[in-house]
C-alpha cells in the first residue's frame, strides 16, 4: 500500500512538470505561426530587390518634354518665311534684332539676344509679289497702324492665331522708317549669305541702328561693341551725325 501511494505521488509530480513545461513553451511561442519560407535565401533576396526596384520605377513621374528655347523657335520660323521669297526669286534681307543675333552668333553664341518677330527689308515694288508668295505658305497680310510709325507698317502673320509680336515686319528699302529718321533704310543689295537666309551686312545694320537709336538699338550696338564687331575706327567711316552717335555710345556706354 505504501509503495502504491509513492508510485501515485511520483506520477503526479511528473504530470505536473510536463504540464508546466508545455505551458512555458506555449507562452514563448507566437499565437499564430507563419508558414516557414521555402526556397533558396539568395533567390528570395533577389526577388525582394527586384520588387523594390519596380516599385521605385513606378513611383517616378515621367519626365516632361523639354520646351523649345525661344532662340530655337525663332530660328525655325525664319526659314519658312524666307524660303517662300527665295522660291519666288524676291530679293530681301533680314534686318533688326535677328540680324544682330546672326552677326553676334558668329563670335559668341552665348551672347545672342532672342527676338520673336522678324524684320525683313523689301523693296516697295516687290511688296505685292512678296504678299502672294507668303500667303501661299499660310501667312496673312495686314497693314497695321501705330508701332511707332505714323504711316503704319506692313506685317505678315504666321496664321490666324498669330500675334504682331511673332509677325514678319516689313521695312521698306530706300525709304525712311519714320519721317524724322536721319537716313533712309538701305537697299536689299547690301546683304550677304546668312544661316539659311539673306542677311543685311554689318555695316548697313550699324547704320540702321544708329539711325533709329532707340533704347533697344543702343543695347544692340553695345553688344556689337563688347564683342569687337564694332570699334572706334568705325566713327571715321560713318556719315554725320551717325559717327557722333557712335562716339557718344563708346564714351558713355551707359547713357
Amino acid at each position: 500500500t505504501t509503495d502504491s501511494r509513492a508510485s501515485r505521488v511520483s506520477l503526479t509530480r511528473r504530470d505536473v512538470a510536463t504540464s508546466a513545461n508545455e505551458t512555458l513553451e506555449a507562452t514563448n511561442s507566437p499565437t499564430t505561426a507563419d508558414p516557414a519560407p521555402t526556397g533558396n535565401v539568395g533567390e528570395m533576396d533577389a526577388a525582394v530587390e527586384t520588387t523594390s526596384k519596380q516599385g521605385r520605377k513606378e513611383a517616378k513621374a515621367p519626365k516632361p518634354a523639354k520646351a523649345q528655347k525661344p532662340a530655337k523657335q525663332a530660328k525655325e520660323r525664319k526659314p519658312k518665311r524666307v524660303s517662300a521669297l527665295d522660291a519666288a526669286a524676291i530679293p530681301y534681307a533680314v534686318v533688326g534684332g535677328n540680324a544682330v543675333a546672326a552677326h553676334v552668333s558668329r563670335v559668341d553664341e552665348a551672347a545672342v539676344r532672342t527676338t520673336r518677330d522678324v524684320d525683313l527689308l523689301l523693296r516697295p515694288s516687290d511688296l505685292e509679289a512678296a504678299r502672294v508668295a507668303l500667303e501661299k505658305v499660310g501667312f496673312i497680310h495686314r497693314r497695321v497702324a501705330g508701332l511707332g510709325m505714323p504711316a503704319g507698317m506692313d506685317v505678315f502673320l504666321d496664321g490666324p492665331a498669330a500675334t504682331i509680336r511673332d509677325a514678319l515686319h516689313v521695312v521698306r528699302a530706300g525709304e525712311k522708317v519714320r519721317p524724322d529718321s536721319l537716313l533712309p533704310a538701305p537697299d536689299v543689295t547690301e546683304s550677304e549669305p546668312g544661316d539659311g537666309f539673306l542677311l543685311i551686312t554689318l555695316a548697313a545694320l550699324v547704320r540702321m541702328k544708329l539711325t533709329s537709336f532707340r533704347d533697344k538699338d543702343r543695347t544692340h550696338l553695345r553688344d556689337l561693341l563688347e564683342l569687337g564687331l564694332v570699334d572706334a575706327d568705325w566713327c571715321e567711316r560713318l556719315p554725320e551725325p551717325l559717327n557722333r552717335r557712335l562716339r557718344e555710345l563708346i564714351d558713355n556706354p551707359d547713357s
